[in-house]
């Protein structure tokens, strides 16, 4: 990104949510480095406060920290409502709390799956509600959605995850034209496979094939800010990411699952 793109962030407040591991930390460190101030939200307050007191050590920045459980219901109002007691006016709105399960889908507790909705879909987009609307009105912000490379086809054994990630796709791809004429940027980033501790998490093992295609998580998350940055609507981190996202649009649909249930389980 251009150092004159980059300078325009500087000073602003970010709010990351998912801030206490994988992306979320790249995140942090990248918008730090600019200058921008920061709000880290997430469930663990321990590793937000080292990160926090890393940044602010490094680069100077302020730093805030809100551990809140943000799969729980009512909780972007909850968010949003401490952040204005403290005056904290959010322009960056990096909505990157999430997880996935892994599994068949009648295998899976309902409740988990209910809760990962809740996470994914709820609280992402009442964040983006509420901290859009300031924006709005303001006719000042930007705002980026991490869906995944999964929201481009149904997906066999992350059923729920891959449906909840085409809702933030389709979310943020709308809001790019409704918000745009207020101001307001809203860019989708799709990650492919990620270094992050998204299987662990998902209660998976990745195949030989989703290892080869595994990135790190930095430039992942630089895609992101650099698509934010110049107002793009979505962008694919990784070019055999990108490959994979343009193929589903010369292949059926049932091959599209067929392959992804392969590369998923193998």
């Amino acid at each position: 990104m251009s150092k004159e793109a980059a300078d325009s962030f500087a000073g602003k407040w970010a709010l990351i949510t998912g801030a206490s591991s994988g992306l979320g930390l790249e995140f942090a460190d990248l918008l730090a480095a600019q200058k921008v101030n920061l709000v880290l939200a997430a469930r663990r307050q321990e590793p937000m406060d080292r990160l926090a007191s890393d940044l602010r050590r490094k680069y100077g920045v302020d730093v805030l920290v809100e551990a809140i459980n943000l799969a729980a219901p009512g909780a972007a109002t909850r968010l949003k409502s401490s952040l204005d007691a403290r005056s904290v006016t959010v322009d960056i709105l990096l909505n990157n709390a999430g997880f996935g399960l892994h599994g068949d889908f009648l295998d899976t507790p309902i409740e988990h799956t209910a809760n990962m909705i809740q996470l994914n879909i709820t609280t992402l987009t009442e964040l983006t509600y509420l901290f859009g609307h300031d924006m709005a009105k303001r006719r000042s912000g930007h705002i980026l959605l991490i869906a995944s490379l999964l929201a481009f086809q149904a997906v066999p054994s992350y059923a729920a995850y891959a449906a909840t990630k085409a809702y933030v796709l389709a979310l943020g791809e709308a809001l790019h034209d409704e918000l745009r004429p207020n101001g307001v940027v809203v860019t989708s980033l799709c990650p492919g496979h990620t270094a992050t501790g998204f299987d662990a998490a998902a209660g998976a093992t990745a195949s030989a094939v989703l290892r080869l295609l595994t990135m790190k998580p930095r430039p992942v998350a630089a895609s992101g800010i650099r698509a934010l940055l110049q107002g793009k609507a979505m962008v694919v981190a990784g070019f055999s990411n990108k490959m994979a996202a343009f193929s589903n649009r010369l292949t059926p649909r049932s091959m599209q699952r067929a392959t992804m249930k392969r590369i998923m389980d193998a």
